[in-house]
């Protein structure tokens, strides 16, 4: 009988290690881990007063939006554009970089709209016509001091880095991401984020 409740112990502190508390109303699926009691370490995100985020490799806090656990995905907020000044508040870190010894990268499911390029874009294949999604964006004043700017986007496909959304003084100084866009959906359909997958932990990274 005593070997029965050890047992039954044991399991309930694995249990208790696998699952992090909630942040604020957020569930914390495993592996992601918010300390070192609960997760996987390698799968760290941050509590902060209650809002669950994820700290870039050049150590910005993005607000995580939702948990997609079965679907190995988590959205982040695309950062704030500054008001009249068409800079992303990410602009002094570089933008979006992910560690790449690290299990997360971004998704293949992001259209990325930059906003407030150099001419210099234009020799890249990134779509920087009229008909290009940021128009759209930029038509909605959805851009602040984005508007009129010379904006192009892309679709994060598996032959670009899966590990940074790249912006500077010099090219493009903002940006911000749709998930899932499809030809045709209207502006105020738009779902802003950024979808990061992970590799789970029972495979090698």
């Amino acid at each position: 009988m005593f070997l029965i409740y050890f047992l039954m112990g044991l399991l309930f502190q694995v249990s208790a290690l696998d699952a992090c508390p909630k942040c604020g109303s957020m569930e914390v699926p495993y592996p992601l881990s918010t300390d070192d009691t609960c997760g996987d370490p390698r799968y760290r995100i941050y509590c902060n007063n209650g809002v669950l985020e994820f700290l870039s490799s050049e150590g910005f806090y993005y607000k995580i939006l939702s948990i997609n656990p079965s679907a190995y995905k988590l959205i982040i907020e695309p950062p704030m554009i500054q008001k009249n000044t068409c800079y992303s508040a990410d602009l002094a870190f570089g933008g979006l970089k992910l560690a790449e010894n690290l299990p997360f990268n971004i998704s293949t499911h992001n259209t990325v709209l930059l906003f407030n390029c150099s001419e210099n874009i234009l020799l890249s294949p990134l779509n920087c016509s009229s008909t290009s999604y940021c128009k759209e964006y930029e038509a909605e004043e959805r851009g602040s001091g984005c508007k009129d700017t010379l904006c192009c986007h892309f679709l994060k496909d598996a032959s670009m880095t899966q590990y940074r959304i790249r912006i500077r003084v010099g090219g493009c100084t903002a940006y911000t991401s749709v998930v899932d866009l499809k030809p045709g959906d209207p502006v105020d359909a738009w779902n802003y984020g950024i979808e990061l997958q992970w590799v789970p932990p029972n495979l090698s990274f």
